[in-house]
C-alpha cells in the first residue's frame, strides 16, 4: 500500500526523527546542546531553546584533544532552523565520523527547517592539517534526508538519499516518488556514485514498480511513481526499456504531454544524456 511505501522509505530518515520531536514551547528560553565524540575530536553545537519555534545563539564549538580549534555561530537560513542529532540513536547526538577514509573524522552539522514535510540540510566541517583549521561544505536534502552505510564494507561510508528535485514535479507532495541517490564525501566534496551500485537501483527500481502497481488499482495515475521509476532505469543504462513500459502502462488522455514534460524533466535533471 501506498501507505506502507511510505512509511519505509523514510525509515531512519532525519525529516521523521525530527518531526516526531517538534513541540510547542511554553517556557522561557533556556540552553541545550547536542555534543558527540570520536578518538581526540569532540563537538557541540549549543543553542537557546525557543520560543516560538525560534532557535537562537545556535554555535558549534570543535576541540582537538582539550584544545579549542573551532567556535562560531552557525549560518542558519532563518531562526526556525532547528539543530538536530541522532540519525540513527535514540537519543540526540552529533555525528563525528570519517567520512572518507583518511583517518580524520568529520563533524556533521544537521539541521530541519520546520514545516510539515520540509526542508534538512547538513553542515560538514573537514580539518585541514597543514592550516590547522576547519573547512565547511554545505549539503541539502530536501524533504527527505539520508542515512549512513557502507554498501562496499570497505571502510568509506556513503550516504544513501533521495532525488527530492522530483517531489511535486508531476502530482502533489504526498503521491511523489524519488529515485535512488547515493552520495559520498571525498575531501571537502560531495560525489553522486549512485550509478556504482546497480543492484540496489535495481531493488529500488522494482519497489517502485511494485507500489505504482498497488496505487494504480486504488484510482491513482501513479505519475510520480512511473517518473521515479524511469529515472532509476536510466541510471542502470536500460532507459529504453524503462519508456517501453511506461509507454504500455500510461494510457490516459493527456499522456502524450506527460511523456513530453517526463522527458524535458529527465533531461534537465540529467538523467537522460
Amino acid at each position: 500500500m501506498l501507505k506502507n511505501f511510505f512509511a519505509v522509505l523514510s525509515q531512519s530518515f532525519i525529516g521523521l526523527a525530527v518531526l516526531s520531536q517538534i513541540a510547542v514551547f511554553t517556557q522561557p528560553s533556556s540552553a541545550a546542546t547536542i555534543v558527540g565524540e570520536s578518538g581526540n575530536v569532540r563537538a557541540e553545537i549549543s543553542y537557546d531553546k525557543p520560543e516560538e519555534y525560534q532557535y537562537k545563539n545556535v554555535r558549534l564549538q570543535i576541540s582537538r584533544t582539550g584544545k579549542v580549534v573551532l567556535d562560531q555561530k552557525l549560518p542558519q537560513e532563518s531562526e526556525y532552523d532547528r539543530p538536530v542529532g541522532g540519525i540513527y540513536e535514540k537519543e540526540e547526538k552529533l555525528p563525528i565520523l570519517d567520512l572518507d577514509g583518511d583517518k580524520e573524522p568529520e563533524v556533521i552539522a544537521d539541521f530541519f527547517t520546520g514545516g510539515a514535510h520540509c526542508c534538512t540540510y547538513s553542515l560538514i566541517y573537514r580539518y585541514d592539517k597543514k592550516s590547522q583549521k576547519y573547512t565547511q561544505i554545505r549539503q541539502d536534502w530536501g524533504n527527505g534526508a539520508y542515512r549512513f552505510q557502507d554498501f562496499d564494507k570497505d571502510g568509506i561510508i556513503e550516504l544513501e538519499s533521495r532525488d527530492d528535485r522530483f517531489a511535486y514535479s508531476f502530482t502533489a507532495y504526498a503521491a511523489s516518488a524519488y529515485p535512488l541517490q547515493i552520495w559520498q564525501y571525498r575531501q571537502g566534496k560531495m560525489v553522486d556514485v549512485t550509478r556504482r551500485y546497480p543492484k540496489l537501483i535495481y531493488s529500488h527500481a522494482s519497489e517502485l514498480w511494485k507500489t505504482y502497481t498497488e496505487i494504480r488499482q486504488q484510482g491513482d495515475d501513479g505519475k510520480g511513481f512511473l517518473a521515479a521509476y524511469l529515472a532509476d532505469k536510466y541510471l542502470l543504462g536500460q532507459g529504453e526499456d524503462g519508456w517501453k513500459r511506461v509507454r504500455q502502462a500510461y494510457t490516459k488522455s493527456d499522456r502524450a504531454q506527460y511523456f513530453a514534460d517526463l522527458r524535458k524533466f529527465l533531461r534537465e535533471t540529467g538523467y537522460m544524456k
